[in-house]
């Protein structure tokens, strides 16, 4: 296994983020259940070809990518799926409401003009629209959960792994700003739902991996005040 990956469960690793891929991509995991995977978020776009020779590190082909799961719109999230999406033909996945953001390459609401940048446009191939909604890598469910607060179409996936709960919530911290359409009232409340999924581990998208229930709960409630 390469060192430049961090395995986190035989099945989830974090393949990308400062230290393995670009030094301002958000954290890039990937979940790989047999002969299926898929990509949480796509970083910025700069290091697409070390984030994919991150995912073979971990035994996955490009092949074996069906998937690219979007937490939401912003540009250190979202800035590689236009070109993962034109290269493997994986299937992207995002909120509704964040979906018009990313198609017309919006430089305020994604944050892209916050890093000097411009998103490539891309169009999503399924769209998330309900409160929670299952999909599914290979056999295995994934449970997209709809958290609005930090951005409109914000979504965290639960995944049960070597019988832990795996949550992959990206920006959990925040933060909050007009510019990107937050809702402070919408954030609190998702914070408790979160809270109330009980995860064993967190795999947030700027603070890594923190395990452990009460950890992670406590991660959580600090931004509650």
């Amino acid at each position: 296994m390469s060192r430049s990956v961090l395995t986190i469960t035989p099945e989830v690793f974090q393949i990308g983020g400062p230290g393995l891929t670009d030094a301002e991509d958000a954290a890039v995991y990937l979940v790989a259940i047999g002969d299926h995977a898929a990509l949480i978020d796509a970083g910025c776009g700069r290091s697409v070809d070390r984030l994919l020779a991150n995912a073979t590190a971990c035994g996955v082909g490009r092949d074996d990518l069906d998937d690219l799961l979007l937490t939401h719109c912003h540009f250190d999230h979202t800035g590689g799926a236009a070109e993962l999406q034109a290269r493997l033909a994986l299937q992207v996945v995002i909120h509704a409401l964040d979906a018009p953001y990313v198609e017309a390459a919006d430089p305020v609401v994604t944050a892209a003009a916050w890093y000097g940048a411009a998103l490539q446009p891309f169009c999503p191939d399924r769209l998330l629209d309900s409160a929670y909604q299952d999909l599914w890598i290979g056999d295995r469910r994934i449970q997209a959960i709809h958290v609005p607060g930090h951005s409109p179409g914000s979504v965290v996936y639960l995944l049960e792994s070597g019988g832990r709960k795996i949550l992959f919530g990206q920006d959990v911290h925040g933060p909050l700003h007009p510019t990107l359409k937050s809702d402070p009232v919408a954030y609190r409340h998702s914070l408790q739902l979160l809270v109330d999924l009980e995860a064993d581990i967190l795999c947030e998208g700027h603070f890594g991996i923190i395990e452990g229930p009460g950890r992670v709960n406590r991660f959580i409630r600090q931004y509650m005040a």
